[in-house]
């Protein structure tokens, strides 16, 4: 069995989400080429990985062909930019689940998986944590609102440094993001 990966906003494909981001890619080959040899250097074959929303978006590259060079367990957490993979039944096969919302266990921690950042989620008051996407780096309303929750936290893979992220390593790379004034 596994460990359980996180990771939202990949954008493969998409030229645009450079300069939006501030990626450091020349272009969008090296970008996705970069995203899946860091995704390959950490995922073990039994490891979940959790996508959280956008995971291609104005990509040429069919979505399978992404998503075919992927190693691990993929579970799809369905975002605002995920229609055209949705209609691609191929694609849609290579992932084990599929939905709006998720809840998963992760050792002894509850956690509810949106791409949305959430004002209150299930669990909310008895300690469950929230992973989510959407905001990419942005530090507006959204983030500013969303960094007053103890237990939620940003999977976008530019604050993750382009990695897959374990929660604790999610905690600690939000920890860093909210204390860069940048």
């Amino acid at each position: 069995m596994g460990i359980k990966l996180y990771t939202a906003d990949l954008h493969f494909g998409h030229s645009n989400v450079i300069n939006f981001d501030n990626r450091p890619f020349a272009d969008i080959d090296e970008m996705d080429r970069c995203l899946i040899e860091l995704w390959n250097s950490r995922v073990a074959p039994d490891d979940d990985v959790y996508l959280i929303g956008d995971v291609c978006f104005r990509n040429n590259k069919p979505e399978e062909w992404y998503l075919r060079q992927l190693k691990g367990h993929k579970h799809l957490v369905i975002g605002n930019h995920d229609r055209r993979l949705l209609d691609n039944q191929t694609a849609m096969s290579c992932f084990e689940t599929i939905d709006k919302m998720m809840h998963v266990r992760d050792e002894d921690k509850h956690i509810c998986l949106c791409h949305y950042p959430l004002a209150e989620w299930n669990g909310f008051f008895k300690g469950t944590y929230h992973i989510y996407g959407h905001i990419h780096n942005r530090k507006d309303s959204a983030y500013m609102y969303m960094k007053n929750f103890e237990n939620a936290f940003n999977a976008g893979c530019m604050i993750n440094n382009y990695m897959l992220a374990s929660l604790d390593e999610l905690i600690r790379n939000n920890e860093v993001f909210k204390k860069d004034v940048s």
